[in-house]
């Protein structure tokens, strides 16, 4: 057996892109194996059994082997099950991408992340709002990472009250506002029924899901750092055109 050999695990493609004069390096998040590269050697033949399936929010099973940072990947078989992706679907659907190359470690065993994925994915192939998607994906993330916003109660302990105002910031509770003002740079105000919508996950009013967009910009700014999401001003400036 070829040392580090990992046969059928379950996977999706994250990013390709070309390497030496025929093969692909290959970012994939792995069910039992987080995210890592993979070199797919000859993928960029014409007649090669690769060419057609390392494709992104396709569900996949890989075999690979090396214990190196830069493993080979042996086979890949498609699993089906998700229709491709065009249009706004297919950006939304790189975003989630985007988030997850930047914010998931590397190398690191991430079971629920892949379980996030996955559904994100499906969701996203189905009837849903794109928006509504995007919000629970963002929200799931965060709180997967351990970045998840205090939502329940504010900085003095209170419940929150649906008819008041809170500033939120990064890694701290809501804080109780006494007039709708422009708020600090890197925070965001909200009212509170918003909060205790999203603190229940509930997504179902317009109002909500704009706050949300709000919070989780605020909340993953701080966690991306000056570089901004591509995705993201590539939405932005789509959903400008629409409207």
């Amino acid at each position: 057996m070829q040392p580090g050999k990992v046969d059928r695990q379950p996977s999706y493609v994250l990013h390709t892109q070309p390497y030496k004069e025929t093969s692909l390096l290959v970012e994939v998040l792995t069910r039992d194996h987080g995210r890592f590269t993979l070199v797919a050697r000859g993928a960029r033949r014409p007649r090669s059994d690769l060419r057609g399936l390392l494709l992104p929010f396709q569900p996949l099973q890989l075999s690979w082997f090396g214990k190196s940072e830069l493993r080979t990947l042996h086979v890949a078989d498609w699993r089906g099950g998700v229709p491709q992706f065009a249009g706004e679907r297919l950006v939304c659907g790189y975003y989630l991408n985007e988030l997850v190359l930047r914010l998931a470690p590397r190398d690191d065993p991430a079971p629920e992340l892949f379980k996030l994925y996955d559904r994100g994915v499906r969701t996203l192939a189905g009837d849903e709002t794109f928006s509504n998607v995007l919000r629970r994906f963002e929200l799931d993330l965060l709180a997967l990472l351990g970045y998840a916003p205090t939502l329940a109660a504010d900085t003095a302990g209170q419940a929150i009250a649906p008819e008041l105002h809170y500033l939120c910031r990064f890694g701290e509770p809501p804080q109780r506002v006494a007039a709708i003002e422009r708020p600090p740079a890197r925070s965001c105000v909200l009212p509170g029924a918003s909060l205790l919508a999203l603190a229940t996950g509930d997504l179902t009013q317009a109002q909500t899901r704009r706050d949300a967009r709000l919070l989780t910009r605020v909340l993953l700014d701080e966690l991306l750092g000056q570089q901004p999401l591509a995705t993201r001003e590539l939405l932005t400036t789509l959903y400008a055109l629409a409207e």
